[in-house]
């Protein structure tokens, strides 16, 4: 019996000394494995397809020697973008001007922010029909986004071209019913953006964003207008409030902003997309 016991006290000796040994190793271990996980900082961005991923794919390399992995995650929709990054899904997306972040966190109660000013994206007028729009007939069936700030950003693209005016005091998300003179009686739609490319098949004309009409590949030759390049709608790179200035923030926008994003834009879009800084 003694040696029984004597027998179970050593391997119990030997069983903690493994132990110790085990916990000196993962201790060893712990350090290394954590600076190599600190040599590059993921960054997750929301973005449209077209142009942000695109653009957002050209900088992937460059901050990728800054230290900073990339992650482009694609959505279709205005909305989602926004609330993935409200709930931390994101660290930042790239796919809206800020008069529409500013309307969507007011109404959402959320604390999202610009980071900086990227690019315009021109919203044109589109007819497969028409050549001009002096030849819109009385009655012309207009299709226009649905969302508050493009849908009055595209009734001020009528406006500017002459063919609507507005009520005074309209606020930036205008709506039809803000409408004081419509001489041609146009009539509209209100639709999803990324659907508008596919209305102009039933529509006299569509107001579209250039993303979705990038995306789309419209002909060019089927705008017969687009509004003035002193947009206040630049596309922007959002945030929540807070990390501005977060180092792999602050390294995204430098890339964005740099020689060749203007060169890159140049070349992809042909002047479709105009870079702001």
């Amino acid at each position: 019996m003694k040696k029984s016991l004597k027998w179970i006290a050593l391997a119990s000796a030997g069983l903690l000394t493994i132990g110790l040994l085990s916990a000196c190793g993962s201790s060893e271990k712990a350090p290394a494995e954590k600076a190599d996980a600190g040599k590059a900082v993921t960054l997750k961005v929301g973005a449209t397809p077209v142009p942000h991923g695109e653009i957002l794919a050209a900088v992937k390399d460059d901050l990728a020697k800054e230290g900073v992995n990339l992650e482009i995650v694609e959505f279709n929709d205005y909305v989602q973008p926004n609330v993935a990054l409200n709930d931390k899904e994101l660290d930042a997306n790239y796919y809206q001007h800020k008069p529409y972040l500013d309307e969507f966190c007011k109404e959402r109660g959320m604390d999202l922010v610009s980071a900086a000013g990227i690019h315009l994206e021109p919203m044109s007028v589109y007819s497969d029909k028409y050549k001009d729009l002096k030849d819109l007939p009385d009655g012309a069936h207009i299709a226009i986004p649905n969302d508050p700030t493009n849908g009055g950003r595209a009734l001020l693209v009528l406006q500017s071209a002459g063919l609507i005016k507005l009520k005074d005091g309209a606020p930036i998300t205008a709506t039809p019913l803000d409408i004081a003179e419509n001489p041609k009686n146009l009539q509209f739609s209100e639709l999803e953006s990324p659907q508008l490319p596919r209305s102009l098949a039933d529509a006299d004309a569509a107001i579209i964003n250039i993303n979705f009409a990038l995306q789309a590949k419209l002909d060019p030759s089927l705008v017969i207008y687009t509004e003035s390049k002193d947009s206040p709608y630049v596309n922007i790179v959002a945030v929540r409030k807070g990390d501005e200035n977060r180092p792999e923030i602050q390294k995204l926008v430098k890339a964005l902003e740099s020689q060749k994003v203007k060169d890159f834009l140049a070349e992809k879009y042909k002047g479709a997309i105009i870079p702001a800084f």
